[in-house]
């Protein structure tokens, strides 16, 4: 049985030029904080105190996200083969944590206040500086996401993710804020920090999800194993047949195993050329994905062997 291993480069030097966008997560992060501090106190709001603990959330969220971009951004060595690509599931887990725990602040500052109401002041000033700081974040969560999606950083997307969650927190506060200046309930305040709370959670578990789920090295969506599939389907009418494709997911990083029969008329060489042919089609459609091919002869009995080996 000959092996033949396609290995590119892990996405190393995209990973340290995504470094810099985390310093765009920290900006923000630290302007929004001085913002809604002051809205808060300005205010008494507990509605705006939450939106000032989300914030300071996601300061060190953005820099836990830059430190693990820069780990990912190492190229791979002799004892991380496949590089550090993972790293950014330490970085999108943690964020979903820290998420968790602002939640958890959130919803028992608010409960307190529920059952103590106190009055607040100067609701305009405060509404004013939450719906700048909301704009700051808004820009900044949608350069994270877009750059994220296009270079699959599952660090930015959860960065982003948790800058849109700041947003929608404070677009909750700042309704909340309103009916109290229109109807003088107190009370509203802290409700509306509740239901903000309770949907940072539910943030979080998604974003808990899919970090889960990388690092238990998941197969490749769905969408991308079929287009797998296709490629192969157009190299079997050369004469070779596919089985055993394994896929995972790394971060950005791609792997796939797959086993590949060729006709026993065919020389070592010719079945490793069309192997290659094989890896350049797939890499054609999913970029800097690490391949490794297995050729095999075309012989039923070890066909059936290594089927066995492979499920036992």
């Amino acid at each position: 049985m000959t092996q033949q291993s396609k290995t590119v480069g892990n996405g190393s030097n995209n990973r340290a030029a995504l470094a810099r966008y985390a310093w765009i997560s920290i900006g923000a992060s630290i302007l929004t904080i001085l913002l809604k501090s002051l809205a808060y106190l300005l205010t008494n709001s507990v509605g705006f105190l939450s939106d000032a603990v989300e914030s300071i959330v996601n300061l060190v969220a953005g820099f836990m996200a830059l430190a693990m971009l820069t780990v990912a951004a190492r190229p791979a060595d002799e004892i991380h083969a496949y590089g550090h690509s993972k790293a950014e599931y330490f970085s999108s887990t943690t964020e979903g944590i820290l998420i968790l725990v602002a939640a958890g602040g959130i919803i028992t500052t608010a409960v307190r206040r529920f059952l103590a109401p106190q009055p607040l002041e100067q609701l305009g000033i405060g509404v004013a500086l939450s719906v700048v700081a909301s704009l700051v974040n808004f820009f900044a969560a949608r350069i994270l996401l877009k750059t994220g999606k296009r270079e699959n950083s599952i660090t930015l997307e959860a960065d982003a993710h948790h800058l849109m969650t700041d947003v929608w927190t404070s677009l909750g506060v700042i309704t909340g804020m309103a009916i109290v200046a229109l109807t003088g309930w107190q009370t509203i305040d802290p409700i509306v920090a509740v239901l903000v709370g309770l949907n940072i959670i539910w943030t979080a578990y998604q974003l808990l999800r899919r970090s889960v789920a990388g690092l238990m090295d998941a197969s490749l969506p769905v969408k991308e194993q079929k287009i797998i599939m296709d490629v192969m389907e157009k190299f079997r009418g050369k004469g070779v047949v596919f089985h055993s494709l394994r896929t995972r997911q790394s971060a950005a990083q791609r792997f796939l195993s797959v086993h590949m029969r060729a006709p026993g008329t065919w020389t070592l060489h010719e079945a490793h050329h069309v192997a290659e042919d094989f890896e350049h089609a797939v890499r054609d459609e999913l970029p800097d994905a690490v391949i490794l091919t297995d050729i095999e002869p075309a012989d039923e009995n070890a066909l059936k062997k290594d089927d066995r080996e492979s499920t036992g």
